[in-house]
């Protein structure tokens, strides 16, 4: 696995560089505008803790890496009560009709948010226990860099609000490491991992692809704080 885990580090480091995140590190911007794009992401984040109950996790299992995985889903199925939170801190909780709301959630707005899902559905629903642990593996390490970048926001939005976010700020990046929740045996239990040809060639190829479904996932994101707050500065897709 150290090459697949090597291919995703690359990726990540790649990954960084997408626009948005240069918006979210310009302090010209008011914090709480920074992360504007919070609505957008919705569709993504309500469902993630579905897809570790329902995708991921898989019990009973006799499997180890199985095993690693499921233990690993408890930790991420309730990250989104955090996100709900936060809206209303980031004063973006809004009042509307329900009959609104479901128009929003299922615009074109928000189209790569639920795409994004319906790919990671997609890859998981008959993924082996190693596929699943790289769909995991990248799925941490974009969001590790997502929350870095947010936990700072967050501490700004703090210094002018006194309002102590927890989706956005240090309490979620503390657990979003970049990879799999566990110990260090864990982690050279995971590295240690042997692959056939044909099972590396596949991950190198999944890692590609789901890298590419989180950079467009970013970039509508990115589209939607343009177009919903009055910037100073405008940042455009590469």
């Amino acid at each position: 696995m150290k090459e697949i885990l090597a291919l995703i580090e690359k990726q990540k480091q790649e990954f960084a560089q997408l626009p948005l995140f240069e918006f979210m590190k310009d302090k010209s911007i008011d914090p709480r505008q920074r992360l504007a794009w919070a609505p957008c992401a919705a569709p993504f984040i309500m469902n993630f803790g579905e897809l570790n109950k329902y995708y991921f996790r898989e019990e009973p299992t006799s499997d180890p890496i199985q095993a690693i995985i499921n233990k690993h889903t408890y930790e991420d199925d309730h990250h989104w009560l955090w996100f709900l939170e936060d809206l209303d801190k980031l004063e973006l909780d809004q009042p509307l009709k329900f009959s609104n709301a479901l128009r929003f959630l299922w615009s074109d707005e928000t189209k790569n948010s639920r795409w994004l899902n319906y790919q990671l559905c997609r890859y998981t629903s008959q993924a082996t226990p190693i596929q699943k642990l790289i769909i995991i593996e990248v799925t941490e390490a974009t969001g590790n860099i997502m929350f870095s970048h947010a936990a700072k926001i967050s501490k700004e939005i703090k210094a002018i609000t006194n309002k102590q976010c927890r989706y956005f700020a240090d309490f979620h990046l503390a657990v979003e490491t970049g990879h799999m929740t566990g110990s260090s045996d864990i982690e050279k239990f995971i590295e240690d991992i042997e692959l056939s040809e044909e099972t590396r060639q596949e991950a190198f190829e999944l890692v590609e692809i789901l890298f590419e479904c989180f950079g467009k996932f970013i970039n509508g994101l990115l589209i939607y704080a343009n177009n919903h707050k009055n910037f100073q500065q405008k940042y455009e897709l590469i």
